[in-house]
């Protein structure tokens, strides 16, 4: 993937409204709706928003910034020893519970762990050992995330994070994740996973004289360009004409699934809110809503015909918005 700065044309400095602007400019130039007859519509629509999910978040875009993560926000091996930026010898911080989601012989399993955060203090003599169970010095993967030791037992676990988008959170997908040791492994991502959850794949960590630890990888869901996630609601701005919301109409509404269409009643105002049920975001106790508030939206150039119009209705029927206030 191209650099996130040159997909969505901002220099390095710009301001974090500067790429959120750019990113909702192109998204509307680039969406496959607006361009259905372009093939390669939708790869550049899905590389515009990979470079929004890394410079749209502070964190990821600093960590893009400093080289931890690459051009497709997948995390490159920052070595051992309590993970990137860690401090040698530096000790266990306080412990962790965590929502976890199991794959092993016993099938799909949810719970939580307890966990500790941070390093642990083995200097070089851990270091050596790590040598010796990846055959070789630290390597970077070309997926995945930060890699670091959680258990210095027999067969320690490996913590890795890992990002998806929104509606693959929302409808579950497989990635696939390269370790340390230069291993691919399938990652299945359940439907409804949210931030912070973790999948734990059994044996898939480092070996040891008692078997292999695990891999926990930690979720993170990235922000979306349209949607925010409230819960299980999914909320959305819905952009409609001046004469939609005056004289009705029917418009499409982007879901997380598919395009639905919904009426405008005549006389509607911009912040009305309407409420498509179960087109929200998967929870335990059943699929949120979708929340699309109306935001009317002039045209960008205007003419005299509608200024005179305006004009006129100022005139003829002025009216309050404000009076209340």
């Amino acid at each position: 993937m191209r650099d996130p700065y040159e997909v969505l044309g901002v220099d390095r400095k710009a301001s974090a409204a500067d790429i959120k602007s750019a990113f909702r400019r192109q998204a509307k130039k680039l969406h496959p709706d607006a361009n259905k007859n372009d093939p390669k519509a939708a790869s550049r629509f899905a590389e515009l928003n990979a470079a929004y999910e890394i410079l749209g978040e502070d964190d990821k875009r600093k960590a893009f910034d400093r080289g931890e993560i690459d051009a497709e926000g997948k995390p490159r091996f920052q070595g051992f020893g309590g993970g990137a930026g860690a401090r040698p010898g530096a000790g266990f911080g306080p412990e962790t519970e965590f929502e976890t989601f199991n794959f092993g012989p016993e099938g799909f399993t949810r719970g939580t762990r307890r966990g500790r955060a941070g390093g642990a203090g083995f200097g070089g003599g851990f270091e050596d050992i790590l040598r010796d169970a990846f055959g070789g010095g630290a390597r970077r993967g070309g997926a995945g995330a930060t890699f670091e030791p959680e258990d210095f037992g027999a067969g320690a676990h490996v913590a890795a994070a890992l990002t998806v988008s929104l509606p693959d959170a929302a409808h579950g997908v497989t990635q696939r994740v390269r370790l340390p040791s230069g291993k691919d492994v399938e990652v299945k991502i359940p439907a409804g996973i949210t931030n912070g959850q973790q999948i734990r794949l059994r044996g898939q960590g480092m070996a040891g004289q008692g078997g292999a630890g695990d891999l926990m990888i930690t979720v993170s869901v990235a922000p979306h360009g349209i949607f925010t996630l409230e819960g299980a609601d999914v909320r959305l701005d819905l952009p409609i004409t001046l004469y939609e919301a005056a004289l009705g109409a029917k418009v499409r509404v982007p879901t997380l699934d598919k395009p639905v269409e919904i009426t405008i009643p005549a006389g509607t105002s911009s912040g009305r809110t309407f409420r498509l049920k179960g087109k929200g975001f998967p929870a335990k106790e059943g699929r949120g809503d979708l929340l699309a508030t109306a935001r009317i939206m002039l045209p960008e150039h205007t003419d005299p015909d509608f200024e005179a119009l305006m004009k006129k209705w100022r005139s003829e029927k002025p009216y309050d918005p404000r009076k209340d206030m």
